[in-house]
């Protein structure tokens, strides 16, 4: 009685021991997974040789020691493969060799509503390529990776990765069945499209004055050699494209380094209510030119935020002088400070610039912060614009912790509005 005692109480610390070992190497691979260190078919394998060292330790127990307690039992439940499976953040789904589902877990669920245990996965999954690529994996093939578009309700690109599942010594090896591991390609492609579509927009941006500076260039090199007139006129324009590739490379050289540094908060204090004056006594003579009057209505007193004063005052410049120069027809410009309390208790300020133009199309809102995105090409050009504006405004303001919002109607004008955090009791630096 008592050796059975003993046998008992060592099986059991090897257990626990077995257990931790194996949560452990399931919690390891799990984060040497999400951090690439190891590939899928790797992790997969790892977690399937954990389960099976499992329930060969269980099946090591002696014949009469198969009593199971209510803690174990839990213990085994919070530590097993289905724990593990729906640990895991990306879609997996095991299959039996007739394609039917075993199990899945809960982001499988979430990306293919129909999934249910014991029917066939052709019900939920409507990708031949996938299905094809299963039957070859379960008939004995390797395990391959299939690549498809899912349409509805949104187009995204995923990649499924079909590994085969072996069945228990003694069959022969036959095939139990797969696991189906998604991986969402899409925000990978959309990032590969707008790092092309940058690259091409900065190419052709940079291109442009270059080729009118290189004509302009062989013009007074040849027949205008001694042509006075045309040299100042030629000179002129030259000196403007010049200008234009300037501002171009120093947007992208800040926009470069907005976004190196958009995850450190700024540690300055800016009163916004002073940098706005002294900004739109800076812009009265643009404005005057283009006879647009520039209202300012500001709370008294001062509103501190925390923030890098030349980075706020690039915001506010680029949309009041966004304002004014597309929103000229108008005739004005407002410029509004208000003061709230959020959600959470903390205080805020928004800044709301908006003009009284033509406006946006509602089918250009969501792109007007994107690198390179006009509504007007021709216009945006013609006023000096880069492209890049917006999309600079964007990047400080997150890394103020701030938020930028854009509102317009066709014929009634557009509102920027830009929202920071409110620092209370501290003064101006």
């Amino acid at each position: 009685m008592i050796e059975t005692t003993k046998n008992s109480l060592r099986l059991s610390a090897n257990a626990i021991a077995l257990r931790t070992a194996g949560l452990s190497c399931a919690i390891f691979t799990l984060a040497a997974l999400a951090g690439g260190v190891v590939g899928v078919w790797t992790a997969l394998a790892a977690l399937a040789s954990l389960a099976v060292a499992g329930l060969a330790f269980r099946d090591r127990r002696p014949p009469g020691d198969r009593a199971v307690t209510i803690s174990e039992r839990s213990e085994q439940q919070a530590f097993g493969p289905a724990a593990v499976l729906a640990a895991l953040p990306d879609p997996v789904i095991i299959v039996n060799r007739r394609g039917l589902v075993v199990d899945a877990n809960r982001a499988a669920t979430a990306v293919l509503p129909g999934l249910r245990n014991g029917h066939p996965l052709s019900l939920a999954l409507r990708a031949p390529d996938v299905l094809d690529g299963l039957e070859r994996v379960v008939k004995g093939g390797e395990a391959e990776a299939v690549e498809f578009v899912e349409r509805v309700p949104v187009e995204r690109a995923l990649e499924v990765h079909i590994a085969p599942l072996t069945g228990e010594a003694g069959n022969d090896g036959a095939r139990a069945g797969a696991a189906l591991y998604f991986r969402d390609l899409t925000p990978a492609r959309r990032l590969e499209h707008m790092r092309v579509d940058f690259v091409a927009n900065a190419s052709h941006e940079l291109r442009t004055p270059l080729a009118s500076l290189m004509g302009f260039i062989e013009t007074l090199q040849g027949p205008a050699r001694n042509d006075e007139a045309a040299r100042e006129r030629f000179l002129a324009i030259m000196r403007e494209q010049a200008q234009r590739m300037a501002r171009l490379i120093d947007d992208l050289l800040s926009l470069s380094r907005i976004e190196l540094s958009v995850h450190v908060q700024p540690t300055g204090i800016v009163d916004v209510v002073a940098l706005l004056r002294h900004l739109i006594d800076a812009l009265l003579p643009l404005a005057r030119e283009r006879g647009v009057e520039i209202a300012l209505d500001v709370p008294e007193g001062s509103v501190n935020v925390r923030g890098e004063r030349d980075e706020l005052l690039r915001v506010f410049e680029n949309l009041i002088e966004n304002a004014v120069k597309y929103g000229e027809s108008g005739g004005r410009v407002d410029v509004r400070v208000t003061t709230a309390t959020r959600p959470d208790g903390a205080g805020a300020v928004s800044v709301e610039v908006r003009d009284y133009g033509p406006g946006i199309a509602p089918e250009h809102l969501p792109r007007l912060t994107e690198r390179f995105y006009r509504v007007d090409v021709a216009a945006s050009r013609g006023k000096g614009g880069t492209g890049l504006g917006l999309a600079i405004v964007k990047h400080i303001v997150m890394r103020h912790r701030g938020q930028l919002s854009i509102a317009s109607e066709v014929g009634k004008g557009a509102s920027f509005t830009v929202t920071l955090p409110v620092l209370v009791g501290e003064s101006r630096k």
